[in-house]
């Protein structure tokens, strides 16, 4: 249930960012950059702020 929920936050925080990107301001590409980084940080080390801030929230696994 945990992965399910950040894979659908990092997916709507890119697609939201691309938008905003398109309409706003290309600067939203960084907060895209961002969110790319940290999936590629968190397969690295093994390690999600996201999971840790969902776990203190009482999502299950």
């Amino acid at each position: 249930m945990k992965t399910r929920i950040i894979h659908a936050v990092a997916g709507t925080f890119i697609l939201i960012s691309i938008l905003l990107s398109l309409y706003v301001n290309q600067n939203w590409l960084w907060f895209t950059a961002f969110v790319g980084a940290n999936l590629l940080q968190s397969s690295i080390t093994k390690w999600c702020l996201m999971a840790d801030v969902l776990t203190k929230l009482g999502v299950k696994d």
